[in-house]
């Protein structure tokens, strides 16, 4: 079959299927792409000719912002358990290098995303050509290799026989539960249009297994015996329970054996809010219910979490408990010295049962406590009312990922969607979008600050374009509000966190920054909702919940402490300072790292 390299690999990915429990599922949902020389006459060609977005089995989506359609694909992935994803689609140069954050982002958090930019020219005959990095030290060098240490697997396709082993490996990374991620290949131009004789075989429809890896047996004894040991046992849910589909074998385990489960930002909603067993948020942005049982546990049982700093309160939090980790990838149930048990967690949960065994805790699950006034705590509050049951709360960076993360009552797996892997400021739209795209049937709402919605806003645009309906919650504080905090703990007076005007002293503390966010958001075709108090929020929550439109409701919160950290997170401060609040701040910070250990 006579195709060329671009043509090939666009019928090669409408025949990609995951497979897992027996159901099917499309690999490659779509493309997203921004043509530019570097693709347009390749990949942008062989989507055309095929009909994209006229019922193709690939459809073409166009984003504004390369970055913003890495992000997009994320959302979608991760809200289908990894199971489907899109490729991304960029031309060379600038295009291709707004992917590394993207990349970055879906490599940290293990999701699928696969990367197709543009790059020069394999035979060298016009270089260089636009856009082009020249590096004395090599030809063979590129900006596409700004990504290989973000993803999980890399290629370039110098020659269309390259093309076949590329793409199959490409799939098996992106369909590989333990080592999945940004699956980049980059595709010279030239070769992108050049024609060669592919066989039939390569566009057969495929299917690709997921696996769902058992415990060994011998690793099975020793976290049964483990277990066994232990009196005060602790479940710490990642997003592994959630990608496993293994809530309800949690709930059935934290039930029988009487063990408390506390949830990272990825894991929260492995178990229902309400759920007897539910110590709730762990670590720095955790409750002080979960973080004192994780100070007085012997043995965490950390399942499919990558124990991020965050988790566990920079090493200050699991006292001198021992570590079972239960993980598919050997390198997350490695850490803290942990007895590793490496397997699917519906598998493991399936296979840990201890006879005659039952915890010793005596654990009381708090009360909820509504926020008054109406500060962003409060905000958060009346969203998660508007959300019930079948709405997705998405959100990404600053004070809020901390404030849901205590606050938040998740109905369940896939209501909670805060990406805090990478907590990358300009997610939340974009990732909004993709988690709409792959659940159409639920509510998607977007928690939004100023200093993020400034840094990635332009997929209202796609959103409106393609007729997908968000409900974005775009929060004004004026300024970078998470940031701010930390920058005065640490003794930097709130440096550059604040929209402001540059005043008389020179510095950046005249009057208020005068833009109008929710005129720029009409301005990119959603309608607008204004909210001065919380009557007026929960009035336009209901309003935009009923349209049918992409629906931007606007806030300004009362200035106010939000949800309290129970547990530290290391922040450096300076050793040496003139100013008195930085000298304080070091005392303290000292003070903490003798808490710090490594778990051995």
């Amino acid at each position: 079959m006579r195709l060329t390299v671009a043509q090939a690999l666009v019928r090669f990915l409408a025949n990609q299927w995951s497979e897992r429990d027996g159901v099917e599922h499309r690999l490659i949902a779509g493309v997203f792409g921004i043509f530019g020389h570097g693709n347009v006459a390749g990949i942008g060609q062989a989507l055309a000719e095929r009909g994209a977005g006229l019922g193709d089995a690939l459809p073409y989506y166009l984003a504004r912002n390369e970055q913003a359609m890495v992000h997009t694909a994320v959302g979608y992935a991760r809200a289908l358990d990894r199971m489907s994803t899109f490729a991304c689609t960029t031309s060379i140069g600038p295009g291709a290098t707004n992917l590394v954050t993207g990349a970055a982002l879906a490599t940290i958090n293990r999701i699928p995303v696969l990367l197709l930019p543009g790059d020069v020219f394999a035979t060298r005959v016009a270089n260089p050509v636009l856009q082009e990095l020249e590096d004395p030290r090599s030809y063979d060098v590129t900006v596409n290799d700004a990504l290989r240490p973000v993803s999980r697997f890399f290629d370039r396709i110098n020659r269309p026989e390259q093309l076949p082993s590329a793409l199959l490996a490409a799939m098996r990374v992106l369909t590989d539960p333990a080592e999945t991620g940004a699956v980049t290949l980059a595709l010279p131009q030239d070769v992108q249009a050049e024609a060669y004789d592919w066989p039939e075989e390569l566009f057969a429809r495929r299917v690709w297994h997921v696996a769902r890896p058992v415990p060994e047996p011998a690793a099975l004894e020793r976290a049964l015996t483990l277990l066994k040991d232990s009196r005060r046992p602790l479940i710490v849910a990642g997003g592994g329970v959630i990608y496993s589909g293994a809530s309800s074998d949690l709930a059935d385990f934290a039930e029988r054996y009487g063990v408390p489960v506390a949830e990272t930002q990825a894991g929260k909603g492995s178990l229902r809010h309400d759920h007897p067993w539910n110590a709730g948020a762990i670590g720095h942005t955790g409750t002080a219910a979960a973080n004192k049982l994780a100070r007085e546990a012997d043995l965490v049982i950390g399942i499919g979490t990558r124990y991020s700093d965050f988790t566990t309160a920079s090493r200050t939090l699991f006292g001198r408990a021992r570590f079972l980790n239960v993980n598919v990838a050997a390198f997350d149930a490695a850490k803290h010295a942990g007895t590793m048990l490496v397997a699917d967690a519906r598998e493991a949960l399936r296979a840990l049962r201890p006879d005659g065994w039952r915890a010793s805790w005596t654990f009381e699950k708090p009360a909820y406590v509504v926020p008054s006034g109406f500060t962003q705590a409060a905000v958060l509050d009346a969203v998660n009312d508007a959300a019930g049951e079948d709405g997705v709360v998405v959100n990404a960076a600053g004070s809020m990922p901390g404030d849901l993360h205590r606050q938040w009552r998740a109905a369940g797996p896939h209501s909670y969607h805060v990406e805090y892997g990478y907590s990358c400021m300009g997610y939340e739209i974009a990732g909004g979008l993709g988690v709409k795209l792959a659940a159409p049937e639920r509510e998607v709402f977007v928690l939004v600050g100023d200093g993020s919605y400034l840094m990635m806003a332009q997929e209202i645009a796609t959103a409106v374009q393609e007729a997908v309906k968000l409900v974005i919650v775009l929060v004004d504080n004026g300024g970078f509000a998470s940031i701010g905090g930390l920058s005065e703990a640490v003794g930097a007076r709130r440096l550059g966190t604040s929209y402001r005007l540059r005043g008389p002293s020179g510095g950046l503390d005249g009057e208020p920054l005068p833009v109008d966010l929710a005129a720029n958001a009409a301005s990119l075709g959603a309608d607008v909702l204004r909210a001065g108090d919380r009557d007026d929020l929960v009035a336009a929550l209901a309003k935009a919940r009923e349209s049918a439109r992409t629906t931007v409701v606007y806030v300004r919160p009362e200035p106010g402490p939000g949800t309290e950290a129970s547990a530290w997170w290391d922040v450096p401060v300076a050793e040496v300072a003139d100013n008195p609040e930085a000298r304080d701040a070091r005392t303290h910070y000292e003070q903490a790292k003798r808490d710090q250990r490594l778990y051995l």
